[in-house]
């Protein structure tokens, strides 16, 4: 779903996400405020804590739901994927879910805490550690302070795609939001197991929102939790929606329309920002919260 073109608000110090100043979205090329037939309403932001704890037990629950939210898509294959938070309490460290618990079983209480050195801090009674993802994950987050949450799965779209080795075309709206904003990693050398390896793949990222790993899946980033998962989910769709409509122009000895790259660049306006990204993702993980009656909080 993309989010709606609309005035959106930034929440201010201690009031739980209650609006403080406006951020406009674009208006069309062309069309003034005074045009415009709808004015669309504010809209929320993130909460914000006076606590790091508080904002930890918080964060910890957005993170458990993440992982639901992948089981439900399918996004497991075995014990591969992770997704991981920075840890507002001590931000060289962070939570990553345990090796071998599935994705749709995961607690705040399965939850892990590590460090750069690949030392656990805390966490649940299963205190396995992702080589993997550690490698990937700890390059990212030394290397991009401003992400909070990183995301990975070998989910079957993206990964069919990344075994093309070229980059997403923009050809729908929604495809917009990774504008000259995803990379394309185009080496692999197997499981990520090296720390020069993570290093390589923080590097190819850059400061975009995704990359394509070749040969292996989509990687995505925010600087919330729900931003990251909600790129995720949508950049796994935009790859579906390429796959079928390459074969179906291909059928047809056609091409797929490209998108120009001022419009899409207009676009990415609306659909390609953090507040975008977050806002987005709130259906998501309302609809999880219900099916799991808040299951994912506690312990087991």
């Amino acid at each position: 779903m993309s989010p709606p073109s609309a005035t959106m608000t930034s929440p201010s110090p201690q009031t739980n996400g209650s609006p403080d100043t406006t951020v406009k979205a674009p208006l069309e090329p062309g069309l003034t405020s005074a045009q415009a037939k709808v004015q669309m309403p504010n809209f929320p932001g993130p909460p914000t804590f006076t606590s790091k704890y508080e904002e930890r037990d918080y964060l910890k629950g957005r993170l458990a739901c993440a992982f639901r939210i992948f089981g439900k898509y399918g996004f497991d294959e075995g014990v591969a994927g992770h997704i991981t938070l920075r840890d507002p309490v001590e931000p060289h460290t962070f939570w990553v879910n345990p090796f071998g618990v599935a994705f749709s079983l995961i607690k705040t209480s399965d939850l892990i805490r590590v460090d750069y050195e690949a030392q656990i801090l805390e966490g649940g009674e299963v205190r396995l550690l992702n080589a993997a993802a550690f490698m990937i994950h700890a390059a990212i987050h030394k290397a991009r302070p401003d992400v909070l949450c990183a995301a990975h799965s070998h989910s079957i779209y993206g990964r069919s795609f990344c075994a093309l080795g070229r980059p997403l075309d923009i050809i729908t709206q929604d495809s917009c939001a990774f504008h000259n904003d995803h990379a394309l990693y185009t080496s692999f050398n197997g499981i990520v197991l090296a720390e020069k390896e993570g290093l390589d793949i923080a590097s190819a990222l850059g400061t975009h929102k995704a990359a394509l790993l070749q040969n292996h899946g989509l990687l995505t980033v925010g600087r919330t939790v729900e931003s990251a998962v909600f790129w995720f989910v949508s950049l796994e769709k935009c790859c579906h929606a390429q796959l079928m409509a390459d074969a179906a122009a291909g059928g047809r000895g056609q091409e797929t329309k490209k998108i120009g790259d001022a419009e899409a660049a207009f676009t990415w306006k609306t659909v390609g920002t953090e507040r975008a990204g977050w806002f987005s993702a709130k259906p998501l993980f309302d609809v999880v919260e219900r099916e799991c009656g808040g299951d994912f909080f506690g312990s087991n």
